[in-house]
């Protein structure tokens, strides 16, 4: 009753390369003390049967890319999801292959940026997390490798993979408005119902979004509104919306780390991570809010750099990626996305905030990856200069 109460529901619905790049390196298990080799022994034996019968879930890894993948010894993954997710699946990866993980979390928009640049000689091997929008314009500029996983037989449907392999979707995630209900009581402010509430003068310097240049939840909520309004229209929202925008996060969950502590009194990214301040971090004065007309979903994805240095532990991490093994992860470490594998857990807490996977807008994907490109150019040109000093890159 607790949760359902924070929420707000309106409407019908590297590394060691290089110090100083950010990398981390995946740590290998702690050495036991001798006196417990026999309990440390039995301990690891069930460790390595849980994590057999995990993967079991999937589909059976072949052992010539696993024996292949071990011959490499190194993967290299960017990953756009949070980072205590990212962490938790390159760390069991390691464990579960003895294949040496170093990782780095990025933005969508900072990935797509950094593969562009290295043209086909990428730094990394693998992107995992963050939403599609980015993946489809680097799958379109040749920057992602093509790879039919076993494991995609477990994905829900056709719309949450690459019809040619180039990414497969992990999980599903909900557009939507985080407020601060203490901050609105005081000023006397209502909260939000829908999209156009937030053109409101009312709402002038507290609504946080994040930045369409490097963030994919922003890709996304440019798309939502071209899509729900048309093109000019759309575009014309996004400029008006831009008066009552305070400040524009690097990244997507950025707006949502904020509002708990009221330095953001709305912000406007995926609820899962609304989620995450009410729960893990103890914000109770946070609603969620889901537009009553409609909104739209990420799907979060993994995919193979074309140029990969290390192949086939890229083909391996996607085989991984798509299992219950990794997908379940997230839940335990504060990512509380909708799964989008059949034999994988949901995790409950998000319908217990009243939010549904399938009340969602019918978002188109194929306009998405044709256009995103243009539509971010043309949405910042009719910004001009005026939002420039609130964008963040850092």
């Amino acid at each position: 009753m607790k949760r359902l109460l924070a929420v707000l529901l309106t409407g019908a619905m590297a590394f060691s390369l290089v110090a100083c790049a950010g990398y981390t390196t995946a740590p290998a298990p702690a050495a036991e003390p001798e006196a417990e080799a026999e309990s440390t022994e039995a301990e690891e034996k069930s460790e390595e049967a849980e994590a057999e019968e995990g993967a079991a879930e999937g589909e059976a890894v072949d052992e010539e890319l696993v024996a292949a993948a071990k011959e490499e010894g190194t993967l290299i993954v960017y990953g756009s999801c949070e980072e205590d997710y990212l962490a938790a699946a390159c760390d069991h990866f390691k464990e579960l292959y003895g294949i040496d993980v170093q990782y780095q979390r990025l933005s969508t928009g900072e990935v797509q940026s950094k593969i562009e640049e290295e043209a086909g000689n990428p730094s990394g091997d693998v992107w995992f997390g963050g939403t599609t929008d980015p993946y489809n314009i680097a799958a379109s500029e040749g920057l992602l490798e093509a790879y039919e996983a076993k494991n995609a037989s477990h994905l829900i449907g056709s719309t949450y993979r690459d019809k040619d392999g180039y990414w497969y979707g992990i999980y599903k995630g909900i557009l939507g408005f985080m407020v601060n209900s203490d901050e609105l009581d005081r000023m006397g402010i209502p909260a939000p119902k829908d999209w156009e509430d937030l053109l409101d003068p009312q709402y002038q310097g507290l609504i946080w979004l994040s930045n369409y240049n490097t963030a994919g939840t922003a890709k996304l909520v440019v798309n939502t509104m071209i899509q729900k309004y048309g093109h000019d229209e759309g575009i014309k929202y996004l400029v008006d919306l831009d008066k009552n925008i305070q400040v524009y996060t690097k990244s997507g969950s950025g707006p949502s780390k904020n509002v708990g502590t009221g330095e953001c009194v709305v912000g406007i990214g995926f609820l899962h991570d609304g989620i995450t301040q009410i729960e893990d971090n103890g914000y109770g004065n946070i609603s969620l809010v889901i537009p009553s007309s409609g909104t739209s979903y990420e799907i979060g994805a993994t995919a193979i750099f074309s140029g990969a240095k290390h192949p086939n532990a890229a083909k391996l991490w996607i085989e991984y990626a798509l299992s219950p093994e990794c997908v379940e992860l997230a839940a335990k470490n504060g990512s509380y996305q909708f799964l989008v594998l059949d034999n994988a857990k949901q995790p409950e807490i998000a319908t217990e905030f009243g939010l549904d996977p399938d009340n969602v807008m019918e978002y188109d994907f194929e306009d998405a990856k044709a256009n995103t490109t243009t539509y971010v150019e043309e949405v910042m040109s009719a910004l001009g200069s005026a939002a420039d000093d609130r964008f963040q890159t850092e």
